[in-house]
């Protein structure tokens, strides 16, 4: 399966590095291209000479080539590759990974790379098993990269336990499985909205809910891992997104939310609404900042164009548009009325009665309800996870119609 890829591997400063001999031998053998990136520590325990002769590239650790003056260009590095293998990763290079620093060729080429991100860890094991250590494992995790776990047997330190890096036989194995993995929804055109919308009142104040934002980023996410084409229409929010493959546009508004949506949405195969829109906004805004005068203000507010209603209008029969509702009484029985008035393929329902559950939250509690009025109720998860629960229904609902 890795016949013809072009592959980086990444080495970093630890004493399996010597295993990478063997990775990059096994690689060449396997029909890839092979590109060595290593970290300056990792010249310590290798030389570049040796991946050098093995790979038939120049292996790469400066940003620059000082003899020759030229520059070793990460974004094309990490745009040339169809797979990055980071083995092994040390705690040190795990830890910069997970909080987005940048000071080596490797890591440069890692925040651009546009492929798949293989992680091979390798320390002693009371650094692997440290807090720190399992936080940041879990971080890069999230971010869409994949965790080779490390073995257990004896470490350089004299001790026994887990942290040996996998073998190279099993991470080529590992990779060959990884390649043969299907992407379900790869080349499906997925429309996501998230965070909430702001209305204007006067130049500094405005009409706004408590949405954060975060499940909507975490259904994007899920849907990219699966393969999908992403566009993210998001609401004002501090959230980033960590997978390259998708395509955020910031809004503020209903009405400029309702704009990015009707351009998206004829070309989109799925489309989910998590955002909470707002459903009023004021009738007319203030020029400037409205003084404190009167002892009491009055805003005439007006409805605000209800975008999933008119989604709904325009669905075509391939395409699948999926709703929330957010709800704090008769939850049910508002959640199917509004599935069946807006035409949606199902609707996600969360209550603000349930603790842990709704905006803010890392975690959330669903019940999907489908056009049968079929009802799945799910635990309280981390929203990541409800993101993946979400996915797999719209997957399930899509192999349903071919």
């Amino acid at each position: 399966m890795l016949k013809g890829k072009k592959i980086l591997l990444g080495v970093t400063g630890s004493i399996a590095a010597y295993k990478a001999a063997f990775l990059v031998r096994l690689l060449v053998k396997e029909g890839a291209e092979v590109k060595v990136l290593m970290t300056n520590s990792a010249k310590d325990f290798i030389t570049p000479l040796t991946l050098s002769v093995l790979s038939k590239n120049p292996v790469l650790s400066e940003f620059t080539n000082g003899e020759k003056g030229e520059w070793n260009n990460h974004v094309e590095l990490g745009l040339w590759a169809d797979l990055f293998l980071i083995a092994p990763a040390s705690a040190n290079t795990i830890a910069k990974m997970a909080n987005g620093i940048c000071d080596s060729l490797l890591l440069a080429v890692y925040l651009s790379a546009r492929c798949p991100v293989y992680v091979a860890p390798a320390m002693d094991v009371d650094m692997l098993k440290h807090k720190a250590t399992t936080d940041n494992l879990e971080r890069i995790a999230s971010f869409g990269n994949f965790i080779i776990d490390p073995a257990d047997g004896e470490l350089a330190s004299g001790l026994t336990g887990e942290g040996r890096m996998e073998e190279p036989e099993k991470i080529l194995a590992f990779l060959n499985g990884a390649k043969e993995t299907p992407q379900p929804l790869r080349k499906k055109k997925v429309l996501i909205t998230a965070g909430p919308t702001y209305e204007k009142i006067d130049a500094v104040r405005f009409i706004g809910n408590r949405s954060s934002g975060k499940m909507g980023f975490a259904l994007a996410e899920a849907f990219a891992r699966d393969g999908a084409d992403v566009t993210l229409v998001t609401g004002p929010t501090s959230l980033i997104t960590h997978n390259h493959a998708i395509k955020k546009i910031s809004v503020e508004s209903a009405d400029e939310m309702y704009s990015a949506c009707m351009k998206l949405f004829d070309d989109a195969d799925i489309t989910v609404m998590s955002a909470a829109v707002g459903d009023y906004k004021p009738e007319h805004v203030a020029n400037g900042k409205i003084k404190k005068k009167e002892d009491e203000l009055s805003l005439k507010l007006v409805k605000t164009k209800d975008i999933l209603a008119e989604l709904g209008e325009r669905k075509k029969k391939k395409q699948v548009l999926v709703g929330f509702a957010l709800e704090t009484d008769n939850e049910n029985a508002n959640a199917k009325e509004k599935l069946g008035k807006k035409n949606l393929d199902f609707i996600v329902l969360n209550s603000l009665n349930n603790e842990g559950a709704g905006f803010t939250y890392d975690t959330n509690k669903i019940t999907i309800i489908d056009k049968q009025n079929i009802m799945k109720e799910f635990a309280l998860k981390p929203k990541s996870e409800v993101a993946k629960d979400i996915v797999k229904a719209v997957t399930d609902l899509i192999n349903k119609q071919k």
